[in-house]
């Protein structure tokens, strides 16, 4: 019996082909299945899984490009793509816990894309779901720390200078 971990890497197949314009891929998906020994359960959570990425596509690819730190949501890998679109899936359409969907696809990244790949997967699906700050936020948030740790060095210099004595 197939594992869920094979399930997803067979999601991730499927979803790769379907990328790389073989979008009749659908159509063979049990053939293929069947090839991996996924089977009853494991098959039927393999194509709620295949199936339900693709026909929320568009919604997942808009979820992961505004996630994207100096990137290119095209220029991405598309395995990558697969790993990120199955994760987002999980995460915001079966919410499925997240810290397991990420470890899910820092393996699958792991064993299916370059080295690089699995810390970059790592922080996108981490960011996916969580509301996005607004730059304006983020500039609050840093000038609030600013005059706090300010305040924190000024009152250190004021009791180091009254524990010394003067010097005349």
């Amino acid at each position: 019996m197939a594992t869920r971990h094979q399930a997803r890497t067979a999601v991730v197949g499927l979803l790769y082909a379907y990328d790389l314009g073989n979008e009749s891929i659908a159509k063979f998906s049990d053939e293929i299945l069947e090839e991996s020994k996924i089977r009853n359960r494991q098959r039927e959570f393999s194509n709620t899984l295949f199936k339900g990425t693709l026909d929320n596509l568009d919604e997942l690819d808009r979820e992961i490009d505004l996630h994207l730190k100096d990137w290119d949501y095209a220029n991405i890998g598309k395995v990558e793509k697969a790993i990120m679109r199955l994760g987002a899936f999980e995460i915001l359409i079966l919410k499925t816990d997240r810290a397991i969907i990420i470890n899910e696809a820092v393996e699958l990244a792991k064993k299916l894309a370059d080295e690089k790949s699995p810390k970059f997967i790592n922080g996108v699906l981490d960011a996916i779901g969580k509301p996005l700050k607004k730059p304006e936020e983020e500039i609050k948030e840093e000038s609030e720390e600013e005059p706090k740790e300010t305040q924190e060095k000024i009152e250190t210099i004021e009791e180091d200078n009254q524990e010394k004595p003067l010097k005349s």
